[in-house]
C-alpha cells in the first residue's frame, strides 16, 4: 500500500493539505485503507484454499472474523468522511451566501469616457488566440525539422516591453522526443497582437519545464516537489520578463470558506529554463508579471455577486445579473484586466454594464451603461457581411472618441482576417465595416453621424483642420470601398486619405479646388481624414 500511495503521489501530485477538498479526500482514503487492512489482519484471518470445491460453493479466498472491530476503529474509519461532509455543509451557499456574494469586493463605479483610455487604432489588437496559434504553426512550418520535434502549447496574451503579443511555448511532441532533448525545447513563438505579419521565433531560451511533461520536468510536479505539497496551486501561465526569459507563473490560493471560495494569494514564479523558483505574494510580485488572478476565479466571483445579490431565496430573480458569454484580456493604462459585460438574468442581447477586474490585485471597476452584449455585437457585424459568410472574433470594447465601441475582426472559413468591424455598444444597429481598420472606422463614424451621435465622431485631442488648394487627387478601390488621396499645394509633404463615405463632393473634386479637411494626425506623414468640405462649390 505504501508503494502504491507513493506511485500515486508521484504521478498525480495531489494537494496534501486537508483544508482543501482533494487533500481531505486523499487523507480520508489513506486512513480508511490503512485502518481497514490493519483491522482485518488484527481481528480476523484471510484463508486461501488452493483447491476449492466449486460444486460446494467454496471460494478460493475467504475472510474469517475472529471478533468484532472495536468502536474506536469504526470511529477512526468514519471521522475523515464526517469531516468532509460537515465542511461541505458549512461552506455551502445556503449557509455562506453573503461570502459568495461579497468575495469580489466593492467595485468602483467609473465613467467610461474619462476613465477608459482612448485607443490608438494603430495598436488595437486584431489577432485572437486562434489566429495566433495558426500564425505560430505557419512559422514552425518554415523549419520542417523543428515541426516534427515539438507541438504548440497554450498561447498567452501579454505586454512585453510595451508591445502587446501572444506567446506560444514549444513543447515536446512525445516521450521519445523528450528523452532526446532533456535540456528542453528550443524556445517559443511570439506573435504580435496588432500585426499579423509580425511573427518571431525566439530560440535563445530553452524551455525545460513544461505543462504535461515527464517525470520532474513537468511544471506541476516540479512545483509540488519544491515546497508546494500543502499549497493550493492553479492556472499556470507562460509569461516573459522584459529580457524575453520565459517563466511559469503558477497561482497560489486559499479557500475562504471550507472547501469553497478559492482566493488567489500570490504565485510561484518558475524559470522555465533552469527551474529556479520563488514564491511571491500579490504585493511583492515582479512588475513584469501581468496575471495572478485565474480567469475562472474572477468569472465565478462576478456570477456569484449577481446570483446572490438578494440571497439564495430570490426565486423571482430580482436584480440578478451574470457575466456575458465570453470575456477578454485587455490593457488599460499599462495594467492587465479581465473585461466582460454584465447582463440581466433572462436577457440575451442587452448588457446592463461592463466590469473590468485587475488581473493582479483584483481591484474592479464597473461602467454602468446599457447596451448590447458581446454576442449581440458579433451577430450585428456578421449580419452586415452575411453575403460573404464571415465570422466575427470575440469583440474588444474600446474608447473611440469617447464613444464605447466594440471592435472585432471578420474572418473567413480558413480563419484569415478579411475585414474589420466597429459596432456601437449603446446602439448595435450602428455598424461600420471595411477592408482596413481605417475604412471600417470611416464607415462607423458615418453611421454615428447619421444617427445623430456627435460625441464619437472625432477625438479632438488629435484632430486637426487643414485648408488649401488641391494639387493632386486620385482614387483607388480597396475591397469594394473607394478611398481618395489628396495633396494640397501648401502641404506637399503630406498625403490625406479620405473614404468616399465622408462626402459626396469627393467624387466631383478637381485639381485647383479649395478644400477644408479635418484629419487625425498619426505622426507618419499619412493623415486619415474625418470630414471634408469643398469650398469651391459654395463659392461658385
Amino acid at each position: 500500500m505504501v508503494v502504491l500511495i507513493g506511485v500515486y503521489m508521484f504521478i498525480e501530485v495531489p494537494n496534501l493539505n486537508p483544508l482543501f477538498f482533494d487533500g481531505a479526500v486523499f487523507w480520508a482514503v489513506i486512513i480508511t485503507g490503512f485502518v481497514a487492512v490493519w483491522g482485518m489482519f488484527r481481528f480476523g484471518e484471510i484463508i486461501i484454499q488452493l483447491n476449492p470445491d466449486v460444486s460446494q460453493g467454496e471460494r478460493p479466498v475467504n475472510y474469517v472474523s475472529r471478533r468484532k472491530f472495536p468502536k474506536w476503529t469504526k470511529f477512526l474509519l468514519a471521522a475523515p468522511w464526517i469531516f468532509i461532509v460537515l465542511t461541505l455543509i458549512f461552506s455551502s451557499v445556503f449557509i455562506q451566501w453573503k461570502a459568495y456574494r461579497d468575495q469580489l469586493g466593492t467595485s468602483q463605479v467609473m465613467e467610461f469616457a474619462s476613465d477608459m483610455q482612448a485607443v490608438d487604432l494603430r495598436q488595437v489588437p486584431v489577432v485572437d488566440k486562434e489566429l495566433a496559434l495558426n500564425l505560430a504553426d505557419k512559422k514552425l512550418g518554415e523549419r520542417p525539422s523543428l515541426g516534427s520535434q515539438v507541438v504548440k502549447g497554450e498561447a498567452t496574451i501579454q505586454r512585453v516591453n510595451g508591445k502587446l503579443v501572444w506567446v506560444v511555448p514549444l513543447q515536446h511532441s512525445g516521450v521519445f522526443k523528450w528523452l532526446t532533448n532533456l535540456s528542453g525545447t528550443p524556445g517559443y513563438v511570439m506573435v504580435s497582437a496588432t500585426d499579423v505579419n509580425d511573427v518571431e521565433y525566439v530560440e535563445n531560451f530553452k524551455i525545460k519545464y513544461q505543462e504535461n511533461s515527464y517525470l520532474l520536468h513537468d511544471i506541476t510536479r516540479h512545483v509540488r516537489f519544491h515546497g508546494g505539497w500543502f499549497t493550493g496551486i492553479a492556472d499556470p501561465s507562460f509569461e516573459l520578463d522584459d529580457n524575453g526569459q520565459p517563466y511559469w507563473v503558477y497561482t497560489t490560493y486559499k479557500n475562504l470558506r471550507g472547501f469553497s471560495l478559492p482566493e488567489a494569494t500570490g504565485a510561484y514564479v518558475v524559470n522555465a529554463t533552469t527551474g529556479e523558483m520563488n514564491r511571491y505574494t500579490i504585493d511583492t510580485i515582479p512588475e513584469w508579471v501581468d496575471r495572478i488572478q485565474p480567469e475562472s476565479f474572477i468569472i465565478n466571483q462576478i456570477d456569484n455577486k449577481g446570483e446572490y445579490v438578494r440571497g439564495w431565496l430570490n426565486f423571482a430573480d430580482k436584480d440578478k445579473f451574470r457575466s456575458s458569454e465570453g470575456h477578454m484580456i485587455v490593457y488599460n493604462n499599462g495594467r492587465c484586466y479581465l473585461f466582460t459585460g454584465m447582463t440581466s438574468v433572462g436577457s440575451d442581447d442587452s448588457a446592463i454594464g461592463f466590469i473590468m477586474v485587475d488581473m493582479v490585485t483584483k481591484d474592479s471597476m464597473v461602467y454602468q451603461m446599457s447596451g448590447a452584449t458581446e454576442r449581440a455585437a458579433q451577430q450585428s457585424a456578421e449580419g452586415k457581411v452575411q453575403h460573404l459568410g464571415y465570422r466575427a472574433t470575440f469583440p474588444l470594447i474600446i474608447n473611440l472618441g469617447n464613444e464605447p465601441t466594440y471592435f472585432m475582426a471578420l474572418k473567413d472559413k480558413e480563419g484569415l482576417i478579411k475585414q474589420y468591424a466597429f459596432v456601437s455598444v449603446t446602439n448595435y444597429s450602428i455598424v461600420g465595416t471595411g477592408e482596413t481598420i481605417q475604412l471600417a472606422e470611416q464607415d462607423y463614424r458615418l453611421g454615428l453621424k447619421s444617427a445623430g451621435i456627435s460625441a464619437g465622431i472625432a477625438d479632438t485631442s488629435t484632430q486637426t483642420k487643414a485648408q488649401g488648394v488641391v494639387l493632386r487627387i486620385a482614387s483607388e478601390i480597396l475591397g469594394g470601398d473607394t478611398e481618395y488621396k489628396i495633396i494640397l499645394e501648401n502641404q506637399q509633404d503630406k498625403i490625406y486619405l479620405l473614404g468616399a463615405v465622408l462626402s459626396d463632393e469627393l467624387a466631383l473634386t478637381q485639381v485647383g479646388d479649395k478644400v477644408v479637411i479635418e484629419y487625425m494626425d498619426s505622426g507618419d506623414g499619412v493623415l486619415q481624414a474625418v470630414s471634408f468640405d469643398n469650398l469651391s462649390f459654395s463659392q461658385k
